[in-house]
């Protein structure tokens, strides 16, 4: 009886101290949030006043349908009736019972088996899908609402939703309960500590919370490790040549740049998904930009210097090792929109290095912004340009938050449930790492980005926009011009992108992509995953495109290699050296421009 008091006791000691811990741990986290500064002026705030008029004209548009609004609840206090039933015959013995509602396939949050076995749980999850599916059905059923507030309260409502399912609450999740039962606690002391070091590496106002094991990964060592040498640097850039593999390499070379909102080595993760390994091995010379992580010092940078000192110092430098003045590009997302940018500026000045351009996820009309839309309008955009002001850059981490929230029981519930109810720490996974590791933009590149492209959609106008004292017309370019979207992208929508294939002057093709914004480009022919739809016509509609279009299995980068070669250049020449030109190499690749992560630039 002693060994087992002495257990207890033991046991009680252990607990209390776990919840000494906790109270420590939420201590912090209420100060955190208490002491932060709030105005009318946040982009934050900003955001919810916009949000409020949306649901304003929401409240107007009810009103004026009750009928509408009370058969839906009706429908509802049906459903749960029958639910109610249900779960008291299950009580009582009876288990053949068809559940009034399920989750979606794709809904992960209730894979446990005790959420469908247990008939509390079941009844939780069932009242909770019940209930929040006929609340989106309302909105849904109202008529009356313009596209833009409704769009801004289907995002609003489903946050809403998404927040208050029980599988977020740890009294509430079968997981986490006996998960907290196993570790008496535990679990959630080691929850509170890694919730207070979230909030301590978030931007304010937000909740950055980790994806996966950041210790796991670091840049050069097994991510982005494709041989090759920095060759030029300038305030914005490294230009990157990567050794060749092959015995003979293409004449024209090939330069890419990717977006400045995301590092370059996406396309560099690992060996088995390299689009950068799996060009240099078809044989191209390859020159990849590495976009610097600005600070405040840069706030001045705007977007035409993003080209000056981009693609056309990389031109300059590729034409220097190379001594070949015709280049093929390749731009993926904003590094597309640059992209296009750059080729209508140097239409006006009657520079052609530029052979052949590919534009991967590309948005160049912004006219369906996809999700993200939601967050752009003059009221927020004013409240940020004045954040910006004070910081000199927007903070990457801020924008992260932003994008997460667009999938957000992928990107941020699930990791909620498993780093802070679980007390879990995320497994290693190297796209969540790139995922993760931030960039910031310069104050004057993103205000004018904003305004220019997301707002007024001035990119695609003629003459509308002037970069370095040229008015630029995407119609002009006559260069030919690959488009690849992807079906699943939520950030570049693919009926979007479609529309830049036909404001290009040139010859266009346009391919089609399974999956998202990512795993749509990054689709190595290796892994035989997913397909893609090619149809050598152009209609002028998307739906047209797609109806006359030709599936093909697995990835499109072989269509994009025969469509390359069909656009000259192809002579083999020795391959070249980098760094044994007349630029010697800086340093090794990846660079060091990469290798900053947000916090040590957010320090400095």
């Amino acid at each position: 009886m002693s060994e087992a008091s002495d257990k207890f006791s033991t046991a009680v000691s252990d607990y209390f101290d776990m919840a000494v811990q906790a109270a420590e741990h939420t201590g912090k986290i209420w100060e955190n949030f208490l002491t932060q500064p709030t105005s009318a002026e946040d982009p934050a705030a900003c955001v919810l006043t916009d949000f409020s008029e949306a649901l304003k004209e929401l409240g107007e548009a009810m009103m004026a349908q009750p009928g509408k609004i009370m058969e839906d609840q009706i429908e509802l206090l049906k459903k749960q009736q029958e639910l109610y039933q249900n779960t008291v015959l299950r009580f009582m013995g009876k288990a053949d019972l068809e559940p009034v509602i399920c989750p979606d396939p794709s809904d992960k949050r209730f894979k446990s088996a005790e959420w469908s076995e247990n008939p509390v749980f079941d009844y939780l999850k069932q009242l909770y899908l019940l209930q929040g599916s006929t609340l989106l059905k309302m909105v849904d059923d109202t008529e009356g609402l313009s596209d833009n507030s409704r769009r801004k309260v289907e995002y609003l409502l489903r946050q809403f939703v998404n927040a208050l399912s029980p599988s977020n609450f740890a009294g509430l999740n079968p997981d986490v309960i006996n998960k907290t039962l196993e570790t008496g606690g535990l679990n959630l002391a080691h929850g509170i500590e890694q919730l207070t070091e979230d909030l301590e590496t978030s931007v304010q106002g937000s909740l950055n919370v980790a994806m996966t094991d950041t210790s796991a990964f670091q840049v050069g060592r097994n991510l982005a490790t494709t041989p090759g040498k920095v060759i030029y640097q300038n305030d914005l850039m490294q230009l990157i040549q990567y050794e060749p593999s092959t015995p003979t390499v293409f004449r024209r070379p090939l330069l890419v740049i990717p977006p400045f909102i995301n590092k370059f080595y996406i396309m560099d993760l690992r060996e088995n998904n390299s689009m950068i390994k799996w060009l240099v091995d078809q044989g191209h010379t390859v020159f990849v930009v590495s976009w610097v992580n600005p600070g405040a010092s840069l706030r001045n940078k705007g977007f035409e210097d993003y080209m000056l000192e981009g693609p056309l110092e990389a031109l300059k430098a590729i034409e220097a090792i190379t001594g070949e003045k015709e280049v093929n590009a390749i731009g993926y997302c904003l590094g597309g929109t640059l992209l296009s940018a750059t080729l209508a500026y140097m239409k006006k000045k009657r520079d052609n290095r530029i052979k052949a351009a590919t534009f991967l996820a590309t948005l160049i009309d912004f006219s369906q912004p996809g999700e993200i839309g939601v967050f752009i309008n003059e009221t927020t955009i004013a409240a940020l340009e004045k954040q910006m002001d004070i910081l000199g850059y927007y903070d990457g981490r801020q924008m992260a938050f932003s994008f997460n929230t667009l999938r957000e029981n992928d990107l941020f519930w699930s990791f909620f449930v498993n780093n802070y109810l679980k007390g879990e720490r995320p497994a290693a996974f190297d796209l969540l790492y790139w995922n993760t590791d931030s960039t910031n933009l310069p104050a004057r590149m993103h205000s004018y980005y904003l305004r220019n492209m997301y707002l007024k959609n001035l990119l695609k106008e003629k003459n509308a926009l002037e970069l370095n004292g040229v008015k630029i017309d995407l119609s002009a370019i006559k260069v030919p011009a690959y488009f690849l979207s992807a079906s699943q992208d939520h950030i570049a929508l693919w009926q979007a992108t479609y529309k830049g294939a036909q404001i290009l002057g040139g010859k266009n093709r346009f391919v089609l992509g399974g999956s998202g914004h990512i795993a749509g480009v990054i689709n190595p022919p290796s892994a035989d995953k997913y397909n893609y739809w090619t149809n050598d016509s152009l209609p002028e509609s998307s739906e047209e495109w797609f109806q006359d279009a030709e599936s093909h299995r697995g990835s499109w980068w072989p269509d994009w290699e025969a469509w390359i070669a069909e656009q000259g250049g192809t002579e083999q020449v020795a391959p070249r050296i980098p760094g044994e030109g007349p630029l010697a190499a800086l340093e090794e690749a990846p660079g060091s421009y990469v290798k900053q992560r947000i916090t040590e630039v957010v320090r400095a």
